[in-house]
């Protein structure tokens, strides 16, 4: 018998916090979830409905779209202008290895392709948008 890795409990990844300046959204969201959930601030589900989902399918989880994204998708350009930043765990080899806890520009991500992060052992966990950000972009 075979016993396969599972995550217990996806939902502990589907998260969407706020606080002064920005808004989280865990990587484990897909986009029909997030249009679904009522806590998502409208601005970004016009986003979502208006930009994001012409190139993506809803069922993309943010984690998916995020670690495959390249810098020709038009969906980088509407992530970049809300100034988007990932927040991932790196696997770091030391004398203990561990995971380490990274936020990256979005740029930064897409500039790294998806082999690239598979040898550095990356995890994505989570979206983070400026307030200021989503309050200034132009539907």
């Amino acid at each position: 018998m075979m016993l396969a890795n599972k995550v217990v409990n996806e939902d502990d990844f589907k998260y969407y916090m706020q606080d002064a300046e920005k808004n989280y959204f865990g990587a484990r969201y897909c986009y029909r979830e997030l249009l679904n959930n009522e806590m998502v601030p409208f601005k970004f589900k016009t986003i979502i409905e208006r930009y994001i989902k012409h190139e993506t399918d809803e069922e993309t989880t943010l984690e998916s779209h995020l670690y495959y994204m390249t810098r020709e998708e038009s969906n980088y350009r509407v992530y970049k202008q809300l100034r988007a930043r990932v927040r991932v765990f790196q696997f770091k080899k030391n004398k203990t290895d561990v995971y380490m806890e990274k936020l990256y520009p979005i740029d930064k991500l897409v500039q790294m392709t998806p082999q690239e992060k598979e040898e550095a052992g990356m995890i994505i966990r989570e979206l983070v948008i400026s307030k200021l950000a989503l309050f200034a972009f132009v539907v």
